[in-house]
């Protein structure tokens, strides 16, 4: 069983800054290691925010928030993070850390997540 934990998560103003972690446990990473956001607004169905591969770093991102989102990782303390900068009202969701043990990134936004955390809310005011 995988745990993952979210915080980071707040109130910001259009234009400023969150960056979100994920501490991951309960598992040993390996090659075919994906963690990734996912967000979700209200009313809205959950969509893919940006992933990263843990052996080499390959990331990806959903063309909404590229050049503006960053995901990274600290293989030391099996935590992924999500800076976010520039955000705008609808950035604002539920923001949840997802794993899984998939062959690539498109296999993992395609539904080849693991396991999920609780998730953490980012709102953006106007």
């Amino acid at each position: 069983q995988v745990q993952l934990v979210e915080s980071g998560g707040g109130l910001v103003q259009a234009g400023g800054s969150l960056r979100l972690s994920c501490a991951a446990s309960g598992r040993t990473f390996s090659p075919s290691t994906i963690l990734g956001w996912f967000r979700q607004a209200p009313g809205k169905e959950r969509q893919f925010v940006a992933a990263i591969t843990w052996n080499i770093g390959n990331t990806a991102y959903a063309n909404s928030i590229k050049g503006r989102f960053t995901i990274s990782g600290d293989n030391a303390k099996n935590t992924v993070y999500l800076q976010m900068n520039s955000l705008k009202p609808e950035d604002t969701a539920v923001y949840y850390c997802a794993a899984g043990w998939v062959s690539t990134i498109g296999t993992f936004t395609g539904g080849g997540v693991d396991y999920w955390g609780e998730g953490t809310l980012v709102t953006v005011s106007s």
